[in-house]
C-alpha cells in the first residue's frame, strides 16, 4: 500500500512534465519522437525509470522434474514444434516483465504487464533483425510500455505495435502461449523445461509486490472509462483478437463454443495478483483457446477488462444472451 501511495504521488507530481517529449530526450537521445501514433499526455512515468525494471536476456532452464516451488503457481507456456516445452514462472516475470529468450531457432520476448494481467509472447524479428526488448518505466492506460534497444523505439505490450519512435505502426507478431498452473504443464509435459530462477538479483520471487491488486475497486494509474455491461475493471476477459469473453461466464460452463473457437477453463492455478503470497491465492483457473475446426491452438491473452476497454476500444464484448 505504502508502495502504491509513493508511486501515485511521484507520478502525480511528474506527469505534466511527460506530457512533451523534449522533456524525454534526456533519457532517451536515440528515440524519434516526431514519429508516434498516441498523444504524448497520456503516456505517464510508472515509478521505475528506464531499466529500473530489469528485463531479462540470458536465462537458464532446468527439467521441470526438479522444480520445487508450489504446483498451483501460474507459468507462461510456450510450445513450438521441434522443441522441447518450456514454461516461464510468474513469480519470476511478475519483477523482471520481460525475457528475451529463443526456442528452435526462432527469438521470442515473453512479456507479462502485472496491471493489466496481460501475459504475451512475440517474435523478436522485425523485417530481418532481432530486436532485444527492455522496460521502459513508462505506461499507457496503465499498460507496460516497452522499448527495443535498436532502434529505441517504444512499443505496447497489450496490442505488440510501436507508439513511439521509428517502428511507429509496426506490429509484433504473437506466439500461442497460454498461462496454466506449473502442475498441469509438468503433467502434459514431464520431459518439459522451466525458466530458471534469475540470478544476480535480489527479488522476493514468489511473492507479489501487488497484493489485493485484483480485487481492487480501481486500477492502478489508470483514468480511462470503465469497461460497459457492468463488467468490473479488474475483472480478468479472454481476449482473442478483438473480441473478450468475461472470465466468470466461462467459469460457470467451463467450456464456451463460440465464434468458431473451443474456450475451455481449468481449475488449479492460483491468481498471481491477490495475496501477498502467490500460492496462497485464490484458484482462478486457467484458459486454452482452440480453433474449434481444427482443433489447433489460438493466440489468446487473459487480462484485466479495462485494458481491453482502453486498448482495443472498437472491440466485441461477448457476454452472451
Amino acid at each position: 500500500m505504502i508502495r502504491a501511495i509513493l508511486t501515485a504521488v511521484f507520478t502525480l507530481l511528474v506527469a505534466p512534465a511527460f506530457a512533451q517529449a523534449p522533456f524525454w530526450t534526456s533519457e532517451w537521445p536515440d528515440t524519434d519522437f516526431s514519429k508516434t501514433s498516441v498523444d504524448f499526455v497520456d503516456i505517464i512515468g510508472g515509478g521505475p525509470p528506464r531499466d529500473g525494471i530489469p528485463a531479462l536476456s540470458d536465462i537458464t532452464v532446468v527439467p521441470a522434474s526438479v522444480v520445487t516451488f508450489p504446483e498451483n503457481e501460474p507459468v507462461v507456456t510456450v510450445e513450438i514444434d521441434g522443441a522441447t516445452p518450456r514454461a516461464y514462472p510468474i513469480r519470476y516475470l511478475t519483477w523482471h516483465e520481460i525475457v528475451n529468450d529463443e526456442i528452435a531457432g526462432m527469438p521470442i520476448a515473453v512479456t507479462f504487464c502485472p496491471l493489466c494481467n496481460s501475459a504475451i509472447v512475440f517474435d523478436r524479428r522485425v523485417d530481418g533483425r532481432t530486436l532485444e526488448f527492455g522496460v521502459s518505466g513508462k505506461l499507457l492506460a496503465s499498460n507496460l510500455v516497452m522499448f527495443d534497444r535498436e532502434t529505441e523505439s517504444w512499443w505496447q505490450q497489450f496490442t505488440g505495435e510501436g507508439i513511439v519512435g521509428e517502428m511507429t505502426g509496426v506490429k509484433l507478431q504473437k506466439i500461442v502461449s497460454w498461462e496454466e498452473s506449473l502442475a498441469s504443464f509438468r503433467e502434459r509435459n514431464p520431459e518439459g523445461e522451466v525458466m530458471g530462477r534469475p540470478a544476480n538479483y535480489n527479488r522476493s520471487y514468489g511473492s507479489n509486490p501487488y497484493a489485493g491488486y485484483d480485487s481492487s475497486n480501481r486500477p492502478f494509474l489508470y483514468n480511462g472509462e470503465n469497461p460497459p455491461f457492468g463488467i468490473e475493471p479488474l475483472a480478468r476477459v479472454i481476449v482473442v483478437g478483438n473480441r473478450a469473453w468475461p472470465l466468470a461466464r466461462l467459469q460457470e460452463v467451463e467450456v464456451l463454443e463460440e465464434a468458431g473457437l473451443r474456450i475451455e477453463w481449468k481449475k488449479g492455478m492460483a491468481s498471481a495478483l491477490g495475496t501477498r503470497r502467490i500460492a496462497d491465492a485464490r484458484d482462478i483457473g486457467s484458459i486454452r483457446v482452440f480453433d474449434a475446426a481444427t482443433g489447433k491452438d489460438v493466440v489468446h491473452d487473459v487480462a484485466f477488462a479495462f485494458a481491453f476497454q482502453a486498448l482495443q476500444p472498437d472491440g466485441e464484448w461477448m457476454v452472451g444472451e
